[in-house]
């Protein structure tokens, strides 16, 4: 799998981990993000994984920046594209030719977009939680694959809640992906299921 981040990359690193046991069934043969200088890609080069800069302002537009990350990634030809704490929104360059998943601090289909966490707390809800779901060209609209409720407690503020959340992504990060890698998948339009059949939208 190729990772992509654009900070600190800790979900990266409870990736790299876990692909430290043979067991898992994943290897992540590159990372890579859309910013210089951040942290994750220094946690990836001491780990001696290869990694990769698409700066998105050396573009002159979105789809020029989208063609450039495709290629990047294919260099690498991997099996599945991980977007783990990636600020950018994959295009159809990307989409249309590598299989990707998301993971997404909120249950979807509430609360899309970059602005999660806030606007859960706006609307007065007392759980969220995290989703990982499959990239499609929308926001946040894929085929999901896992989630898992988080309660908001009284007196959260979107720091508060965000940590917590993010403990429990990292975890069904780990897990999901594992589980893509040794059992493969099916996507029957919205439903995705373990384990591989026939179909040509079977991994």
């Amino acid at each position: 799998m190729v990772v992509l981040i654009s900070g600190t990359g800790s979900n990266m690193a409870a990736l790299t981990e876990a692909a430290k046991d043979p067991s898992y069934g994943a290897e992540i043969v590159a990372v890579g993000t859309d910013r210089e200088g951040t942290r994750g890609v220094e946690v990836a080069d001491a780990a001696g994984i290869p990694t990769f800069v698409v700066p998105f302002r050396s573009f002159s537009d979105r789809s020029a920046w989208d063609a450039a990350m495709s290629d990047r990634i294919a260099e690498h030809e991997p099996d599945l594209v991980v977007s783990a704490g990636f600020m950018r929104i994959l295009g159809p360059a990307v989409i249309g030719r590598h299989q990707a998943v998301n993971i997404h601090p909120a249950l979807l289909p509430s609360f899309p977009g970059a602005h999660a966490v806030r606007d859960a707390l706006a609307h007065g809800v007392r759980v969220t939680g995290t989703t990982i779901h499959f990239l499609d060209e929308g926001v946040d609209s894929g085929p999901i694959i896992d989630q898992v409720a988080v309660p908001v407690e009284d007196g959260d503020d979107e720091s508060s809640l965000h940590e917590r959340i993010k403990v429990v992504e990292r975890r069904m990060l780990v897990d999901t992906v594992g589980r893509l890698a040794r059992e493969g998948w099916t996507i029957d339009g919205r439903h995705v299921r373990f384990g591989r059949t026939d179909t040509k939208e079977s991994r």
